[in-house]
């Protein structure tokens, strides 16, 4: 019997979208319908690139329309939880983008709205998705690591500063590179830590460069950065847990250094280390004294991340398996973020088990 495919609309076609949509073209479980964007200029073009008729440039047209199942929600970080809130409320099941919203407090309705409604709410964190995360994953769900008790993480640029007011302006954004590239790396971290509960941050985030006369980005060609720009540049925090771990982070759209795009994901057990996105093992023995650098050669060969997280949504969606990102681990990850920025401003520890 063939396949109902699950009809999708996409609200937010000018950025991100893009490499959402090979995934649902590859899926089995879906068909894309109908986008819905501000801009009719690339809402356009976005629909003579995908072959999609149903084009709205309000996106309660989509949320409300009753024949479609999934919203995928590209938008800037802002109206995450608004349109969430609204889609579930209307029967859809949500895929949204990262950070699934800038506040704890704003996941905290959207969880409720999705066990209002019974649908499935998944963040989009592609880094999952990656061959070389999938790989060491299954590594460290098997115990090469043993023991997992501290871990780093950072995402680090040099002057690449996204410039435009979706990224560098909080009522659009809710924060800077904390938010912005920051929650790849922690979610990559905590998910392969296996989400332990955070009890203190300490952190601190500040400008430095981005307001020098005439800083600018390669971002957009090369342009000065925005003069109104009021989110930070740097984000540096550090995290306790309730089992004892501990995670060093460091997150920053510009630093004077050689790393243009530097993602990078340590864990350090009682049995080995790994690191991501290398898919490499660290491990040493006693008897005899040696050490061994493990490379994973045979990593899952994908599609593309971005694409392979909305075929997993889909076929969660489709044969009844929960959200493959619960909504609760994305909580974790932005209270995590959201004390860096407490921290930063009153110059304390956050504590989170009082």
């Amino acid at each position: 019997m063939a396949i109902q495919p699950l009809k999708v609309g996409v609200i937010g076609v000018g950025g991100i979208a893009a490499t959402h949509m090979p995934g649902w073209a590859a899926s089995p479980y879906t068909t894309v319908v109908a986008g819905a964007d501000t801009s009719p200029e690339a809402l356009a073009l976005w629909g003579k690139r995908w072959e999609v008729e149903r084009l709205y440039t309000d996106s309660l047209a989509i949320i409300e329309d009753p024949d479609i199942d999934i919203i995928d929600i590209c938008t800037p970080s802002m109206f995450h939880a608004p349109l969430a809130v609204a889609a579930l409320n209307n029967g859809k099941h949500v895929i949204c983008e990262k950070p699934l919203a800038p506040t704890p407090d704003e996941i905290r309705q959207m969880i409720a709205a999705r066990d209002r409604s019974g649908k499935l709410l998944m963040t989009a964190q592609h880094h999952r998705y990656s061959p070389q995360g999938m790989a060491l994953k299954a590594e460290v769900d098997k115990g090469a690591l043993g023991d997992v008790y501290h871990a780093r993480a950072w995402y680090l640029r040099r002057n690449n500063v996204p410039n435009g007011p979706g990224f560098l302006l909080k009522s659009r954004s809710g924060g800077g590179a904390c938010i912005d590239i920051g929650v790849h790396a922690l979610d990559t971290a905590l998910w392969l830590m296996g989400s332990p509960t955070p009890v203190s941050v300490t952190g601190i985030a500040r400008n430095a460069l981005s307001k020098l006369p005439g800083a600018w980005s390669p971002w957009a060609g090369g342009s000065e950065i925005m003069p109104e720009m009021d989110v930070e540049e740097l984000a540096v925090g550090f995290v306790r847990f309730a089992n004892g771990a501990t995670m060093m982070l460091e997150f920053s759209w510009m630093l004077n250094g050689p790393h243009n795009e530097d993602l990078q994901v340590w864990l350090y057990g009682t049995a080995g280390g790994c690191h991501y996105p290398k898919a490499e093992l660290y491990t040493s023995t006693n008897q005899p004294r040696q050490q061994y650098d493990i490379t994973l050669q045979y990593l899952p060969q994908v599609l593309g991340p971005h694409a392979v997280e909305c075929m997993a949504f889909a076929e969660a969606v489709f044969t009844g398996k929960p959200s493959p990102v619960p909504a609760e681990q994305s909580l974790a990850v932005q209270i995590i973020l959201d004390s860096i920025y407490t921290s930063a401003e009153t110059g304390r520890e956050v504590r989170l088990d009082e």
